[in-house]
């Protein structure tokens, strides 16, 4: 996989978004902010599919910090499902990685992992 570095934090966003739905755990872990990345990741559960990405607001604090809002929509063993979530980033020696995100709704299935 190509890894180019993020523009922006909506950029980041979009790409994570592709890494969970290809299961590329590496480059989720490495756009992950240290001070908040887990050890490992599990991948997506037998039955998972991801069926879009939907980027409602991307806020930019300052030259370092931002946060984007989105909704990502699944199906997990037919049942459908969507995250709506406000992703916080910050921007380190000019790199963007994902911190952490808030819930808007919670209406995730519990085979779907959250595509931060």
């Amino acid at each position: 996989m190509l890894r180019l570095m993020a523009p922006d934090a909506q950029t980041l966003m979009r790409s994570r978004y592709s890494a969970f739905v290809l299961d590329e755990l590496g480059y989720l872990l490495d756009t992950w902010h240290s001070s908040t990345r887990p050890v490992s990741l599990e991948p997506n559960a037998p039955g998972t599919k991801w069926l879009g990405l939907e980027v409602r607001q991307h806020t930019r604090q300052d030259d370092d910090h931002a946060t984007v809002e989105f909704v990502a929509r699944s199906r997990h063993n037919g049942r459908a499902a969507r995250l709506h979530e406000v992703s916080r980033f910050v921007r380190e020696d000019g790199r963007w990685f994902y911190v952490d995100g808030d819930f808007v709704e919670k209406e995730r299935s519990a085979g779907a992992r959250r595509p931060q």
